[in-house]
């Protein structure tokens, strides 16, 4: 016979996971950006593994490009990274910079996922104070000039990349 007190914490668990999982469908817009609208501010990085890490003349390089915020300790940087991996084989450039984070385990953690990143870097938190982050994930869309076209705050989701994302990759092509 099962106890009603057994079934208690599973249910509750349930209840919290859903709620963290309708949570995460939502970017929290509600913060003001200070970078939107404005020259990116500087690439402050070291690098992370054998590539190249993202520097200033990356971010006013030609084209649409990406810099996205993530940790490894970060759920929601494990939610959106498929569909940064879907952007990258779109030919997209994503600059990473890995946030406050040990560097075998962000290194470990693109093992295992994959590395949807063009250059990577990592930031002790400096880098952060000046962009404006609140939290991993941040994503910011740049245009060829190196201006901030959108800040969003929270993970991508297949509807975040095609009601927010494309269309401010659009609008900072056409810039």
């Amino acid at each position: 016979m099962v106890k009603p007190l057994m079934i208690l914490p599973p249910v509750a668990f349930a209840g919290l996971a859903l709620a963290f999982y309708v949570g995460m469908q939502k970017g929290d817009q509600a913060l003001p950006s200070m970078t939107e609208g404005r020259p990116a501010p500087a690439v402050t990085v070291t690098p992370l593994g054998a590539g190249a890490a993202p520097t200033d003349a990356d971010l006013r390089a030609p084209g649409v490009k990406l810099l996205n915020f993530w940790a490894s300790w970060c759920v929601p940087c494990r939610v959106e990274h498929p569909v940064l991996e879907r952007l990258q084989t779109d030919g997209v450039v994503i600059n990473g910079v890995n946030y406050k984070d040990k560097a075998d385990d962000a290194l470990g953690l693109l093992k295992e996922l994959g590395n949807p990143y063009a250059r990577l870097g990592a930031d002790s938190g400096r880098m952060a104070l000046d962009w404006g982050v609140y939290g991993v994930p941040e994503t910011y869309v740049i245009d060829a000039k190196g201006v901030v076209v959108l800040r969003w705050a929270g993970p991508i989701t297949d509807q975040v990349l095609e009601q927010t994302i494309r269309p401010a990759m659009a609008k900072a092509a056409a810039d």
